[in-house]
């Protein structure tokens, strides 16, 4: 190298490296949260810290997850890439064991290459260590998830504790709250959502930061998709309960930035990983289970503070915006052979486009395979459910709910539901789905097999056949053909059919 090229290279890399050095991040994912809040128009539930935050951001009314399951969605949040394409198919914990690819190239990876302290705090579900190697993190994998999760006053010390570590370097935060989870499944002496954990009462120990909030079954709001009957009423007040201990931890969290004196000089990202764990809710690709909660605080651009967008935004933009933010270019490699590039956006960009947002769910638990592709745009949505032919799965923590539990034995008994579909309909679905979503928001008349609709549908599945081909789907070709792309099809992959009348 040159002595000039070598004076530019030591220049340039000066300035990106002040740029970085005096600027952070802090992103806060809840878990399987919805719409419980005032800032998205819930006039029940208080959450002042979550509004309070929005007004100091900007609140994005149409943003989705691409999946609608826990590992599968953090996953693509943590790389940008949806999680057929980074390897996460299905839920990382217990027997189910999905991992990334271990060459995926996360932003806790890409981060620490480019001298920022990566730290996280709380739910991690995401794997191997190799792909998401965090310099800070206190998670289950060394921790009681109750502890790191749901105990808002130990995420507090543990935020100080990595906010007071370095106060030279530049940091990423990752805080992965476990409430409003349910927890009927793993911990029922603590209730139904965990919302008697650390109340004081006895056995349930106490939370020094928490103040309880409770809300009667009559008060709360009924979402549309879910039935509303005293059962559902009663899922809600609890969920409503731990919502309030996940508001209060993010206002002990957003504390400790200012405290640290980071309040100015950090990004913030708030959002949620999947729907709402009720009837047509997370694991589902509909509105009721993609669409999340969404607040971006830029304290470089105060302007948009209090602000809202319709715009279509997507979890696959976090890793682009993230990287924006330090002009952190996203690196050149490839997965068995092909290259890989972010489909997401960031946020900061001036020149934003709104066109589609895409969905891709191939299972929750192991024994739920059930395969859906989606597109939307403002207007409509295409589903493609790979799997119809078999019965849609139920997660193990949403069957013992009292939900779902409601549900089944009013079927079961021959009562009515008070359900905009029946068990039977959820279960079996057609192979596509297309549904006006102004005219239609509870997506209950499927549009796709109509003539008028026709061309549409034409041109959606154009559209989501080449997000799936840029992205290397694997089951690009299912359910009616093969995918060769090895040996003689390397060059030019190929759908071959399988002649089973799909």
């Amino acid at each position: 190298m040159s002595d000039s090229r070598l004076v530019s290279y030591i220049l340039s890399f000066s300035v990106i490296f002040h740029h970085v050095s005096c600027r952070n991040v802090l992103v806060i994912v809840a878990d399987d949260y919805g719409f419980e809040s005032g800032t998205y128009n819930n006039t029940v539930i208080s959450t002042p810290n979550i509004d309070g935050l929005a007004k100091r951001g900007v609140v994005y009314k149409n943003a989705y997850t691409v999946v609608s399951s826990c590992s599968p969605s953090r996953s693509a949040i943590l790389t940008g890439l949806p999680p057929h394409q980074n390897g996460m198919y299905g839920l990382h914990n217990g027997y189910h064991d999905f991992n990334s690819f271990a060459k995926v190239r996360s932003l806790p990876y890409i981060l620490k290459n480019s001298g920022v302290r990566t730290g996280i705090i709380g739910k991690k579900h995401v794997g191997p260590e190799e792909a998401y190697p965090f310099d800070y993190a206190e998670t289950e994998e060394n921790n009681s998830i109750m502890q790191v999760g749901r105990n808002i006053t130990r995420i507090k010390e543990l935020t100080h504790e990595f906010l007071s570590q370095n106060n030279t370097d530049p940091f990423f935060l990752y805080i992965g709250f476990h409430d409003p989870h349910r927890c009927g499944h793993t911990n029922p002496q603590y209730g139904v959502f965990c919302e008697k954990f650390g109340n004081g009462d006895p056995g349930m120990g106490v939370m020094p930061d928490w103040k309880p909030a409770y809300y009667r079954p009559q008060d709360v709001i009924v979402p549309g998709f879910v039935q509303d009957t005293p059962a559902s009423r009663m899922d809600l007040s609890a969920q409503y309960t731990t919502i309030s201990r996940l508001d209060q931890g993010v206002g002990l969290v957003l504390k400790e930035l200012e405290i640290s004196g980071h309040a100015d000089d950090t990004l913030i990202i708030f959002t949620s990983d999947n729907g709402i764990p009720f009837p047509n809710g997370r694991t589902n690709l509909y509105e009721s289970g993609a669409k999340e909660p969404f607040i971006l605080s830029n304290p470089s651009n105060k302007n948009t503070w209090g602000s809202e967008s319709n715009m279509l935004a997507s979890t696959l933009d976090i890793t682009p915006t993230v990287l924006d933010w330090w002009q952190i270019p996203y690196p050149q490699y490839k997965l068995f052979g092909r290259q890989v590039d972010l489909e997401g956006q960031s946020l900061l960009s001036d020149a934003l486009q709104d066109a589609f947002v895409y969905g891709s769910h191939s299972l929750h638990e192991v024994t739920m395979y059930y395969p859906m592709r989606s597109i939307r745009d403002h207007s409509f949505r295409l589903i493609h459910n790979l799997n119809y032919m078999m019965p849609f799965p139920i997660d193990q923590d949403f069957y013992l709910s009292p939900s779902f539990q409601d549900l089944l034995n009013r079927t079961r008994s021959g009562e009515d539901t008070h359900w905009f579909k029946s068990l039977k309909e959820y279960y079996y679905r057609p192979e596509w789905e297309l549904y006006d979503l102004k005219n239609d928001p509870l997506e209950m008349n499927n549009l796709a097999y109509m003539n008028e609709y026709a061309d549409l549908v034409k041109k959606y599945k154009f559209s989501q056949m080449q997000w799936l081909n840029v992205t290397h789907d694997p089951w690009i070709c299912s359910p009616g053909g093969v995918l060769e792309d090895a040996g003689s099809y390397k060059q030019h992959p190929v759908c071959m059919s399988m002649q089973n009348g799909l």
